[in-house]
């Protein structure tokens, strides 16, 4: 009996320890990872709402510069969603993501780019091709 209390014990300090150091030891758990494909519709449309919410409320972000890093922009994310509703046009949708017609938004909040800035988008959309 005093062996198989050592074994647990052995055991458990060594799943202490390992927790301690970040890592869940459990040999027998086998573990699922997530994936977007996983994620339930309510997490992801609450995530997109809030990038959407992020992007109205970051104005000095730029098109041209989220596009120069990223690849992709306030348009693309609305194309996006024309695309999956199917039934919204480009400007119905471009007013979902700005939050206000697009005319407006440009007026307002969109300054002249510069040719580094279109030099960087250039480059990066090249590498939404690869």
């Amino acid at each position: 009996m005093s062996s198989c209390l050592g074994a647990i014990s052995a055991h458990m300090a060594g799943a202490v320890a390992a927790t301690r150091r970040g890592l869940m030891f459990e040999p027998e758990m086998k573990v699922q990872a997530m994936t977007i494909e996983s994620l339930d519709d309510k997490t992801a449309a609450e995530a997109f709402r809030r990038l959407v919410h992020h992007l109205r409320h970051r104005t000095d972000a730029q098109n041209v510069d989220l596009m120069g890093l990223a690849g992709f922009c306030r348009n693309c994310l609305a194309d996006w969603v024309a695309e999956a509703d199917g039934t919204l046009d480009k400007a119905q949708a471009r007013e979902i993501i700005y939050g206000m017609p697009q005319d407006e938004w440009k007026a307002r909040y969109q300054t002249e780019a510069t040719d580094e800035q279109l030099a960087r988008m250039k480059a990066s959309v090249a590498k939404n091709a690869q």
